[in-house]
């Protein structure tokens, strides 16, 4: 009677090892594809600028008629969040000016309805990042220093990457983003030529703790 010979092994696990030998292969090229992607400005949405359900211009309103960023934007020196503004803020104005304008069928129709306005996110942080906007505000962290001129953009975009390294970057050297804090809304605020002096004067004046720990921002 003859022997059958013994298998150490199924049949499968051939095919098994071979797609571990091409996980070996591709994995150190698509983890290093990955990582370049990741830190490419045009991942983290740089010129990112969606288009709203309501055409609002920043240019118009704040650049031109020289509207107070806090004035919509209500929560952010007290807040993690800046808030959106409500329909019944638009509705302040637009209940007497430009009430009948067809680019304002939406608010209208929104504050007649009590559903608020879909507004798309422009800048967005990944959920594993924690960012409070009112302990940069009043430290005196000026609005343009991470959105921009948004007072001569009719359409609202990012200009600046909001990654890591960014982030790290100011965090090691705060003086060159301080400002007085009555100047934090001021889009049109210019550094002094001693703002390395004025930077490190108002960081001590405000005790800002621009910690660069792990869990500064990762909690």
């Amino acid at each position: 009677m003859d022997s059958q010979p013994l298998l150490m092994f199924p049949k499968w696990s051939n095919k098994l090892a071979l797609g571990l030998l091409l996980l070996l292969a591709t994995g150190p090229v698509y983890v290093g594809l990955l990582l370049a992607y990741g830190a490419n400005p045009t991942t983290l949405n740089v010129g990112y600028a969606p288009t709203q359900p309501v055409p609002y211009s920043h240019a118009l309103h704040v650049g031109k008629l020289g509207m107070d960023c806090r004035y919509c934007h209500n929560t952010v020196e007290k807040s993690g969040m800046a808030a959106l503004p409500s329909t019944e803020t638009c509705m302040n104005c637009h209940a007497a000016i430009w009430a009948n304008s067809p680019k304002l069928a939406l608010v209208r129709e929104s504050y007649k309805s009590g559903m608020p306005i879909p507004w798309v996110k422009v800048h967005d942080i990944a959920d594993y990042v924690y960012f409070n906007h009112s302990a940069h505000v009043n430290v005196g962290v000026g609005c343009a220093e991470c959105h921009g001129r948004v007072d001569q953009m009719e359409v609202v975009q990012t200009v600046k990457p909001l990654n890591m390294g960014w982030c790290l970057d100011c965090h090691r050297n705060p003086e060159a983003s301080l400002r007085p804090k009555d100047q934090v809304t001021n889009m049109q605020w210019v550094p002094p030529s001693d703002q390395a002096a004025l930077g490190k004067q108002l960081k001590d004046k405000y005790h800002a703790n621009t910690n660069t720990d792990c869990v500064t921002c990762h909690r």
